[in-house]
């Protein structure tokens, strides 16, 4: 099923989404809330299912879908915490900032704990005091919702637990990364508030392009109108979602409604780095890896991080070429 949460106070109102985004109808006898549907998912997660067949057969009353009226599925959660699965675009980004890449990042998984307090709706501007010297980036990633994970999951038991998936912008500013992380403390002020897409979708709904811990299909990126990558997410992945879950929870169970996300997904080119998508590649999911490219093949580099003004687009499409999860649309303004 695909489900969704309608801007309405701090946790938005759930409503369930038909399988072409353009009707919806409400969750709100059933589940007030993404959180309370996740929070009680054996008791409520049959009903939902049936509201949403009713909805695609058109046996029940409905409303227009508008995806700008959604805020993240769940606006705020009780935990966010990033992977870096996609372990060629960790290595691209450390060499652009000089540094090193141990080779246990190939076996062990990269993660932070990001704020969850305060999630973009897929369609609200990212709004910065400033952007000289900030590097505003974006990030195009794939995030999957839990329910309660126990502490010390295995990588297979933990598929399980997967209950949504979703994709998303995680938003960076580059500028700030390099001085954090030398304290030795982590990501903060260099994270700001992530957004994820209008729809969340249960794995079942995905068919054969969710298997082992995978969503494999390509993930699409327009950068001020022009297409900026569609790698495929399920190539290149060195950590399925399995081993992300597993590695959250190694010494705490998780709680329902966790997201694990993926990291920026990233493909290779012939055990290199990949091409634009001018070129003839498949382009990238942040300016980060571009802008090493460049700085690998031409000296220094050429394309510039988000300033005020500049959008980006964010959307993953099925097989037949409709949209799975909606559109993540936003664009740099200054704070007021």
């Amino acid at each position: 099923m695909k489900l969704a949460s309608l801007k309405n106070g701090r946790d938005g109102q759930l409503v369930v989404v038909n399988n072409s985004l353009d009707r919806m109808a409400t969750a709100q006898d059933i589940a007030p809330t993404l959180q309370y549907a996740l929070d009680n998912w054996d008791s409520v997660s049959d009903k939902l299912v049936q509201r949403f067949n009713h909805l695609n057969d058109g046996t029940i009353s409905s409303d227009d879908f508008d995806q700008t009226q959604c805020a993240s599925p769940l606006p705020r959660a009780y935990q966010w915490a990033d992977g870096s699965a996609y372990v060629n675009h960790v290595e691209l980004v450390r060499k652009a900032r000089g540094a090193e890449m141990p080779e246990s990042f190939w076996t062990d998984p990269l993660m932070y704990q990001g704020g969850s307090d305060s999630f973009l709706g897929p369609r609200d501007n990212i709004i910065m005091p400033q952007d000289d010297g900030f590097g505003i980036d974006f990030e195009a990633e794939i995030a999957v919702i839990t329910n309660d994970v126990p502490m010390g999951v295995d990588t297979s038991a933990a598929l399980d637990h997967v209950r949504l998936v979703m994709i998303m912008n995680d938003v960076s500013l580059r500028g700030l990364i390099p001085s954090e992380l030398a304290k030795g403390f982590g990501f903060f002020q260099s994270k700001p508030s992530s957004a994820f897409s209008p729809v969340a979708v249960t794995p079942d709904l995905l068919g054969d392009n969710w298997k082992n811990g995978k969503l494999h299909l390509p993930l699409t990126t327009h950068f001020n109108g022009e297409k900026f990558g569609e790698p495929e997410a399920g190539v290149d992945m060195t950590f399925h979602f399995g081993q992300l879950i597993a590695h959250a929870a190694r010494t705490r169970p998780l709680s329902a409604g966790s997201i694990i996300g993926s990291g920026t997904v990233s493909n290779k080119l012939n055990d290199g780095p990949g091409k634009p998508v001018n070129d003839g590649g498949v382009g990238y999911s942040c300016i980060a890896e571009i802008r090493m490219i460049e700085t690998i093949q031409q000296g220094k580099p050429l394309t510039s991080f988000m300033k005020f003004g500049d959008s980006v687009k964010i959307e993953m499409f099925d097989k037949n070429g409709v949209s799975i999860f909606g559109q993540i649309a936003q664009t740099v303004t200054k704070q007021a």
